[in-house]
This record gives C-alpha cells, sequence and structure tokens, in this order.
C-alpha cells in the first residue's frame, strides 16, 4: 500500500510538471472592481479560462490585489484587467504592476479596464485612454483599420456588433488604433468622431498592452469572432508576435 501511494504521488507530481511545461505563457485575470461591476465578468473569467485550456496557457483569476506583489507577479506573463472598475491598487500594489510591465510583460484591458484607476496618471498613458461616457447599448458597424494584428487577423473589414459602445477621454496619442466605431451607423452620445477608437494596442514603458472596449454583453464571451480577438490581443502582449 505504501509503494502504491508513493507511485501514485510521483505519478501525480509528474503530471503537474508536464502540464507546467506545456503552459507557453501564464496569465492573471484580475478582476477587481470598486465602481460599477458588470454581470458579464463570471462569463468573461470562464471564457479566458477555457481559452487557456484550448491555447495552451496557464489562468489564475483573482480579485485579490494583495496578489500585485513583485514576488507574485515574477511568475507571470500577462495580466487581464477584465472589467476592473475603479480605484483598486494601493500604492505598493501600484508600484508592483508598474514594475512588472517595465520588466518586458504584458497587460490586456478589458472594456471597463479604462473606468479604473483615475487619478493615476501612469495607468492612463498605460491602458491608453479614460472612459468618459456611453449611449445605450446598440448594433453598429466596427471598422477594422489594422489587420496585421493577432487580435485582428481573422476579423472582416466591416464588423457588425452589439455592444455597450465606451466613448473616451484622455487619450494617449501614441496608441495604435485597430478598430474603430462608425459614429454615422448608430446613436453617440458625445462620440469621439470619426476616428473613434474601440481597440489598440501599444508598447509603454517597457512593456506591451493591448485594449478592447468591446465585451459588456456576456453574449460577447460566447461570440467566436470576439474570442479570437482577446486570444489574439493575449498572445501579443505575452509573446510580441507581430507580422514583420
Amino acid at each position: 500500500m505504501t509503494l502504491k501511494r508513493t507511485l501514485l504521488t510521483f505519478s501525480l507530481i509528474f503530471s503537474f510538471a508536464l502540464a507546467a511545461s506545456a503552459q507557453q505563457y501564464r496569465v492573471l485575470v484580475f478582476s477587481k472592481t470598486a465602481g460599477f461591476r458588470h454581470q458579464s465578468i463570471p462569463e468573461g473569467v470562464a471564457a479566458v479560462k477555457k481559452l487557456g485550456q484550448e491555447q495552451g496557457f496557464g489562468v489564475y483569476a483573482t480579485e485579490d490585489a494583495g496578489q500585485f506583489t513583485d514576488e507574485n507577479l515574477a511568475k507571470y506573463d500577462v495580466v487581464v484587467l477584465l472589467s476592473t472598475t475603479g480605484t483598486i491598487f494601493n500604492d505598493a500594489q501600484k508600484a508592483a504592476f508598474q514594475k512588472f510591465v517595465q520588466s518586458g510583460k504584458g497587460v490586456v484591458g478589458i472594456h471597463s479596464a479604462t473606468d479604473t484607476e483615475y487619478e493615476w496618471p501612469w495607468y492612463n498613458k498605460m491602458i491608453g485612454a479614460y472612459f468618459l461616457t456611453h449611449p445605450r447599448q446598440q448594433t453598429l458597424r466596427l471598422e477594422v483599420r489594422d489587420k496585421d494584428h493577432p487580435a485582428t487577423w481573422h476579423l472582416p473589414t466591416n464588423w457588425l456588433w452589439f455592444d455597450e459602445l465606451y466613448e473616451f477621454r484622455d487619450i494617449n496619442t501614441d496608441i495604435k488604433v485597430l478598430i474603430t466605431a462608425d459614429e454615422t451607423t448608430y446613436e453617440p452620445s458625445k462620440g469621439n468622431g470619426p476616428d473613434h477608437p474601440m481597440a489598440w494596442y501599444h508598447a509603454f514603458d517597457g512593456g506591451r498592452v493591448f485594449y478592447t472596449a468591446l465585451g459588456h454583453v456576456e453574449a460577447a464571451w460566447e461570440n467566436e469572432a470576439f474570442l479570437q480577438h482577446v486570444h489574439g490581443g493575449i498572445w501579443y502582449a505575452a509573446k510580441g508576435k507581430m507580422p514583420k
């Protein structure tokens, strides 16, 4: 019996080691909210975990900002800010997050990641913009402006989409816009004009950042095109892979 238990223990350790070695990279999904809380967060977390299982990367999800330490963040290649809102970090956690990015790691912001940390200028530049307002949920034409990115390779130039459509302020002029909203195809609130950004990426402070404003509605997390969009953003943030 003792020998059998020993063999079982070694078998489990070996299995865990194989699983860990099979992971291309590790992703920390963070969905803490200190303001509005989106109903789609559970669907989003589940969908990213499923992507990890299907695409061979590790996923750990938490709403504990205490995970943002130098030692813990060193385990991960990408932090996904999934519909976070409000002030979610203290000073020590902010410093750890900055070091994470400066060490060459990646960040993915989804939907209300731009409705987060309004008093932190570094965060504004990093995520790319701050949320301003949104009209009622509507269907519109999204224009895919750049198809040479893993988050948009698969998308049509004209993408008909239903969502809560964010409008922005304090937009970082260094972001590289991937998708824009055609404001002539829906009723905006204040609007951002003909170059209304809805998804973008950029290199920032040593790291890589991808953001998409999509993903408010639960149904988005069952949409294959959107899931590929998110997966491409995570892959870019983790690997920095772009067409030559």
